[in-house]
């Protein structure tokens, strides 16, 4: 009996792992908007894989959701410098048509690289996320 209950504890036990860092970037791939949120706030729980977790994060600043992009710009910012080569797409976003992702591209930017939000295209990172030229 004590073998039998044991037998099945490991079997649950082993059906039970943490999503991988592949999961949640398969997931945010996802149709579902919920789910692709979801995977951006996990993957932003992973610092030590920015490798990895800042393209697809990059990627997702040009999702069709609003609420996606917002997420995408303010992980992104999470990773400070190691998500610089985000900065192109996150310059791009300060121009979104979203206030919430340009102002959430703002303030990535300040973590990622204060000179790049500083001079923005020639004008303050205040401005450019508020649109004006």
């Amino acid at each position: 009996m004590r073998f039998g209950v044991v037998a099945v504890v490991l079997l649950l036990a082993a059906g039970c792992r943490a999503p991988s860092t592949e999961d949640w970037l398969r997931q945010l791939k996802d149709s579902d908007v919920v789910k692709r949120r979801e995977a951006i706030r996990e993957l932003g729980a992973r610092p030590g894989e920015a490798g990895s977790v800042v393209p697809a994060l990059t990627e997702a600043l040009g999702d069709e959701s609003s609420y996606v992009r917002h997420d995408a710009a303010t992980t992104l910012g999470k990773f400070g410098p190691d998500a610089k080569e985000a900065v192109p797409a996150l310059t791009t976003a300060l121009k979104d048509k979203d206030h919430s992702v340009r102002v959430a591209a703002g303030a990535a930017l300040k973590r990622i690289d204060p000179q790049a939000a500083k001079n923005v295209g020639g004008m303050p990172a205040r401005d450019a996320m508020h649109g004006r030229p």
